[in-house]
């Protein structure tokens, strides 16, 4: 495994948003959602492409707070822009399993 130094680290931008608008996004080649999440009032709300369809429903994710990575390009998916990375981790099942906070903070909180 390559380490990294703390600098690195540090201009990763993971930060919490709250998901507001979660679709199927039909035209994806693998099973995916678009998620419109907010990360508050400086960052704003951004879409992501989501894989994770095989643990989640669009319906339960409204409302849930994920942790993503802000600062990647955008990335055109289709006919949809990605301007952020939600993160997760794969089970032994290789699904999708979201990564979220363990307790309230404020949207657009970074990770330290």
């Amino acid at each position: 495994m390559e380490t990294i130094s703390w600098d690195d680290f540090a201009k990763v931008e993971l930060r919490v948003g709250q998901i507001t608008k979660a679709e199927v996004f039909a035209e994806a080649r693998k099973p995916a959602y678009v998620l419109s999440v907010d990360f508050g009032p400086e960052i704003g709300v951004k879409k992501s492409s989501a894989q994770i369809t095989a643990l989640y429903q669009p319906e339960e994710l409204i409302g849930r707070y994920v942790v993503g990575v802000i600062n990647f390009p955008k990335k055109q998916i289709g006919p949809v822009m990605s301007e952020c990375l939600i993160t997760g981790f794969h089970n032994e099942s290789k699904e999708v399993v979201l990564c979220v906070p363990d307790g309230p903070v404020p949207l657009g909180a970074k990770m330290l």
